[in-house]
């Protein structure tokens, strides 16, 4: 019988395997489609609700002059539409086109498809195995986000 490792180490490889896969097909697929780390960061700025440009530059670090050329050619690439908001001319109201929420949620399938993967590797008895010891994982979890912040 395999002697088992101990838990917390264990737990910290699985995450850093979980990451570096994710984050791979996530590099793989913003090159594959032209598009930077920051884009995306925008992208899904802007996915969350109504934005400005100080608010995407805030966000991403970057000033409003830079923020406002990464989404203009986020506009030129047809991934959002920016134009003036119409109770205040001086804003601009920024959204994602359907092309630029296929690019995110492509994003996301990108990290995810190689779960499939090894779904097909493990064995039923494996898989339930796994289920169950992630259903207490995903609890305790839970339980961790409804304690109040330090």
């Amino acid at each position: 019988m395999q002697k088992s490792k101990p838990f917390l180490p264990t737990l910290k490889e699985l995450i850093e395997v979980i990451m570096r896969r994710s984050m791979r097909a996530f590099f793989a697929y913003a090159k594959e489609n032209g598009i930077s780390m920051s884009q995306f960061g925008a992208l899904g700025h802007i996915a969350k609700g109504a934005s400005g440009v100080s608010d995407i530059g805030d966000d991403l670090g970057i000033s409003s002059a830079a923020a406002s050329q990464m989404l203009e050619r986020l506009v030129q690439m047809g991934l959002i539409l920016r134009s003036e908001d119409p109770h205040d001319r001086r804003v601009k109201q920024i959204v994602l086109t359907e092309k630029g929420t296929e690019m995110l949620h492509g994003s996301w399938q990108a990290r995810q498809n190689w779960l499939e993967e090894l779904v097909l590797m493990l064995l039923p008895e494996e898989q339930e195995q796994i289920t169950n010891a992630l259903g207490i994982l995903i609890d305790k979890i839970n339980l961790l986000e409804k304690q109040p912040e330090l």
